[in-house]
């Protein structure tokens, strides 16, 4: 943040704080992040009941945070757009769309690797159980 009256810095830990109030208020208010949340959820239950690698939790850790730090910058990006106009303007639907479509490609890149973790799992695992 920038500095507070006098030219003193706020506190560290003020920082944070405000870190997750942003944290808290983008999934109280954005529908697609609290989808990204969700399916978060079901891969670390699909995790846990699969028994995935170190490794392949790893790669699903990197994955959630990809995703769900790109949709926060979408909406910082949307919120800052509708900010400075409400009209229809090229280059703010330009910005818009490249943070909606980053979102989009990184949730694509990251559903495809979870297929490629989990599909062969889900298979071993009915075919275990048959």
């Amino acid at each position: 943040m920038a500095q507070e009256k006098k030219g003193r810095r706020q506190p560290l830990y003020k920082s944070f704080v405000h870190a997750f109030e942003g944290i808290a208020e983008t999934i109280r208010s954005e529908r697609n992040i609290k989808i990204h949340c969700g399916m978060a959820l079901l891969v670390v239950i699909g995790g846990i009941i699969l028994k995935i690698s170190t490794a392949e939790w790893f790669t699903c850790l990197i994955l959630f945070g990809l995703v769900i730090s790109l949709e926060m910058v979408n909406t910082a990006v949307e919120s800052a757009v509708d900010l400075v106009t409400e009209e229809r303007r090229p280059l703010a639907k330009k910005a818009k769309d490249a943070a909606a479509g980053a979102v989009l490609f990184s949730a694509i890149m990251a559903a495809a690797i979870g297929c490629c973790i989990f599909i062969p799992k889900i298979i071993a695992f009915f075919q275990g159980a048959l």
